[in-house]
């Protein structure tokens, strides 16, 4: 069964506890596809979810290096890929996209429309959405047995 999570913030401040609470509901291994606009906030709230994670000094975007590997006292390796600036398959393999998405971490997908043939089924996607007031409501499912 699945459970749909669906939150709006106003405030950035807010980030932090939200991303907590999107924590609680990942099971161990997770593949994650932030599905947004470009400027709704992807790699802001991953910074915050990898921050919640115990990672102390995430890097900003991948945007150019596509990858960035950090490693969590709790949740072990954990991956923030940026997938706008590939045009081939050729270059998800390059980065080691299977080995990241088929290993045992967690991994935050930007652009994930980059790589949609290569990924597995049991993805979370989490869809960001602007709102005319500012706000921002971030929208995810998870399974539950």
């Amino acid at each position: 069964m699945k459970i749909k999570h669906e939150y709006t913030i106003s405030e950035i401040d807010e980030l932090r506890s939200l991303a907590v609470n999107f924590l609680e509901t990942l099971p161990g291994h997770a593949i994650i596809c932030l599905e947004a606009e470009m400027g709704a906030g992807k790699t802001t709230f991953t910074q915050f979810v990898l921050q919640a994670m115990g990672i102390e000094h995430p890097e900003g975007s991948p945007t150019y290096s596509i990858v960035n590997e950090y490693f969590s006292p709790k949740y072990g390796k954990v991956f923030h890929l940026d997938l706008y600036r590939t045009d081939t398959e050729e270059e998800l393999y390059d980065i080691g996209l299977e080995e990241i998405i088929y290993g045992d971490s967690i991994a935050f997908i930007e652009w994930p429309s980059r790589a949609v043939h290569l990924l597995p089924d049991n993805i979370i996607y989490l869809y960001i959405k602007r709102n005319i007031n500012g706000s921002r409501t971030f929208t995810w499912e998870t399974e539950i047995e």
